[in-house]
Formats: C-alpha cells, sequence, structure tokens
C-alpha cells in the first residue's frame, strides 16, 4: 500500500450505518451507498464533470443532495459491502489499498473544484435515501465544517530518528588496536555504549525537530492533528518515525509553510523530515452526534 493511501485508510476506519445490515430482504446481490465525501454543490461538479472520475468497485459517482449539501456518492455490490464482508475485506491489504486508492481519488477529484468534508474509508448506507436522512439530520454540521474548511488543505509532517551506522549495518566491524583496553571485550562493550549514546542523541535531534516544526507552523497553520508514529509497513524509507502531525493550512500560504519547516529543521543530524500534501483535509474531518453515520464518533 503506499504511504499517503496507507496513511488515509488508517485515519479513516470503516463506519457503517446500523440499517446497513438491519434492514430485511437485503442480500449479497443487493447494491449499498458508499459515500466519500460530503460537499456544497458547484458548477465543476454537474453530471459530465463526475464522470472523468472511477470510485469503488469500479463505478460511476453521483451526488446525493439535501439540507443544503450534497454527499458524493457510488453503488457498490452487497457481496462485498455488507456487514460480514467488510469484516473480512478490512484485514486484506491488497483489497484495502485498492479500495483507500479509489476512495482517496474522488474524494482529491472533488477537493480539486469544491470544498470537501471526507468521510471515512468505507463508509456505506442501505441506498441513498438514508444518505438523505443523513445530510438532513446533520445539515448544521456540515455546513459549519464545510466553512471551516473553505481554502484550506492539509499538509503531513513526518520526523524520523536516523540509524546511527553502527545501528544500520549490524555487521559493521568494531574497533581495532593495541593496548589493555584492546580486547574484543572492551571493544564489543565501547562500540555498544557509542551506539547508545549515538541513539539517544538522534532521538533528541528528532524531538527537536518536532519542536521546531510546530514552531514554524504556528502562524500559519490554523489547526494542529496529531496521529500515531507509523511503524512496520506504514513507515515509509529508514529511521524510526517520532512525530507524525497534519497541519491546516491555508491554501495561499502552502509554500510559506514548507519552506519555513525545511529550514527550522535543515542543520539537524540523523534527522529526516517529511512533507507531505496537499490534502483534502482527512485529519480534520471529525464529525460526532447523529451526522455521524450511525451515531458513531467518526464518519
Amino acid at each position: 500500500m503506499t504511504t499517503e493511501h496507507a496513511e488515509h485508510a488508517e485515519h479513516a476506519e470503516h463506519t457503517e450505518d446500523p440499517e446497513h445490515a438491519e434492514r430485511p430482504g437485503r442480500g449479497r446481490d443487493t447494491e449499498f451507498s458508499y459515500a466519500y465525501a460530503v460537499v456544497r454543490p458547484a458548477a465543476g461538479l454537474d453530471g459530465d464533470a463526475l464522470r472523468e472520475v472511477e470510485g469503488v468497485a469500479a463505478g460511476p459517482v453521483r451526488l446525493v443532495g439535501a439540507g443544503g449539501v450534497a454527499a458524493a456518492v457510488g453503488s457498490v455490490p452487497g457481496r462485498e459491502f455488507s456487514e460480514a464482508a467488510l469484516r473480512h475485506h478490512l484485514e486484506d491489504l491488497e483489497w484495502l489499498e485498492e479500495v483507500a486508492r479509489a476512495h482517496h481519488g474522488v474524494v482529491e477529484f472533488l477537493a480539486a473544484r469544491t470544498t470537501v468534508l471526507p468521510l471515512r474509508l468505507a463508509t456505506v448506507y442501505v441506498d441513498d435515501e438514508r444518505v438523505r436522512e443523513v445530510l438532513r439530520g446533520g445539515a448544521g454540521t456540515f455546513a459549519r465544517l464545510l466553512d471551516r474548511f473553505a481554502g484550506h488543505v492539509e499538509w503531513g509532517v513526518k520526523v524520523y530518528a536516523g540509524l546511527p551506522r553502527d545501528l544500520a549495518d549490524p555487521d559493521a566491524p568494531g574497533p581495532s588496536g593495541t593496548g589493555p583496553d584492546a580486547g574484543p571485550g572492551r571493544s564489543y562493550l565501547r562500540m555498544r555504549r557509542r551506539e547508545r549514546e549515538d541513539r539517544e542523541a538522534v532521538r533528541s535531534a528528532a524531538a527537536e525537530a518536532a519542536r521546531r516544526v510546530e514552531e514554524a507552523a504556528d502562524g500559519i497553520a490554523v489547526e494542529l492533528a496529531r496521529h500515531r508514529p507509523q511503524q512496520g509497513e506504514l513507515a515509509a524509507g529508514s529511521g524510526e518515525n517520532v512525530a507524525n502531525d497534519s497541519y491546516l493550512v491555508p491554501g495561499g500560504r502552502s509554500e510559506e509553510f514548507r519552506d519555513r519547516v525545511r529550514r527550522a529543521t535543515r542543520d539537524l543530524p540523523g534527522v529526516r523530515v517529511e512533507i507531505t500534501g496537499p490534502w483534502a483535509p482527512y485529519s480534520f474531518a471529525v464529525l460526532t452526534g447523529p451526522e455521524a453515520p450511525g451515531g458513531t464518533s467518526r464518519p
């Protein structure tokens, strides 16, 4: 899975409409309504424009409107998006990558044309009428969030502590020499002590980089969202991910934001800073209450 798709999949886990599984007479051959995002209807989102984008399950995308806003929706097969099927599929990284890529593609297509409130991956409703009910019930919240996101984009900043030289190459030869302290046992202890000191120095530099990034963003970014540091397959490149943050930035100040972050961290040895974006505001699209699908904490 690519880093950006994995990142958004991690921050956008599946949320399910309770009616999705409960309405009688709906089996594996039924189609459900898959919602990508909430938007304000715009001239650039007419039917002809939406034909340019392909959604999940290679399906077309349409707008379902109510309450002064609209949801970008596509039809998906029940055999893949029923409650039971999703429990299985969300453990399948290959399937998840395919869905995340299509989901992300639709959201970015919309974001290039209007303000979007991205919904979580695999937000599935029983039908379009259920989508309209949710839009009407949450119209005020949706409008406030769309106002807040207008003209803003998300930038991700990850800080990595690089591996000290000897840790990066466990087979590297240890120090050699002569004298009373040159025995293999003492050499090994000196090497381990140096590795420990190097590791602590790099982690300290990485912590300083994270502090500087936040300081550099102050006055430009209007919001900050902190995420868990990434590990395993989600961590791109070498080193230990020590900070994984997202910033909501006015679109017109994106270059200034990137330049400030780069300048603030470029003199710190052993530290790698990765800046990604601009994205739709995935990390800030947090819904609670009845407007969230199924009344859960997020869409």
